[in-house]
């Protein structure tokens, strides 16, 4: 107990589950939403460092909660402590929701509703919204630290980064991580609404 170790298992909602940003997926114990536009010759800059002819990050949304997983093998249960300000570092692929073109006026009511609660605007912008997120009943693999406190057995953010070491076999440089790592198993591809 006290040193780093890396639980694999499936995923078990606590108290407070999330639901994601956009596409109102229920019992989630990590969400991520960001919000990319195309900045061409002409067009504005999503934010201060956006060059022409790429894309840009205009809005990121990224939430964690507290949540149980279940080992393979033994089938003990841990309470992973990923909410209330707990530093995380997720590996979660997010996959592409929607495609906006501004050629096509018709924006989806769902989008426009979305843009209008976080006060952005779809003033003729080329972007893209992709969502990623855990739910329950997903594969993880956790990194933390494995502790007992009482009878419930717990996996805490570890108290300072730890580096991952170089393989080179791998193409892996030394890398931090900060906190509780979480990576998910899952590879399910979500549908990509054009509009």
């Amino acid at each position: 107990m006290g040193n780093t170790s890396r639980s694999p298992g499936v995923v078990t909602c606590g108290n407070v589950p999330l639901e994601s940003s956009f596409q109102r997926v229920p019992r989630c114990v990590y969400t991520s939403t960001s919000l990319y536009e195309y900045r061409g010759w002409d067009s504005k800059a999503a934010n201060p460092t956006h060059r022409r002819f790429t894309w840009g990050l205009r809005s990121s949304e990224k939430h964690a909660v507290d949540f149980y997983i279940s080992d393979f093998q033994s089938g003990l249960r841990a309470l992973v402590k990923t909410g209330y300000g707990a530093r995380v570092t997720p590996y979660v692929d997010e996959s592409i929701v929607i495609d906006v073109d501004p050629l096509n006026k018709e924006l989806l009511p769902e989008f426009v509703r979305w843009l209008g609660e976080r006060n952005l605007s779809s003033d003729d912008r080329v972007m893209q919204l992709k969502e990623g997120y855990i739910k329950e009943g997903s594969t993880v693999s956790v990194m933390g630290v494995v502790q007992r406190n009482e009878n419930v057995l717990m996996i805490v953010p570890p108290a300072e980064p730890f580096t991952t070491g170089c393989q080179w076999t791998k193409c892996i440089f030394p890398a931090s991580l900060e906190g509780i790592v979480l990576r998910c198993e899952d590879t399910s591809k979500m549908d990509v609404i054009p509009v």
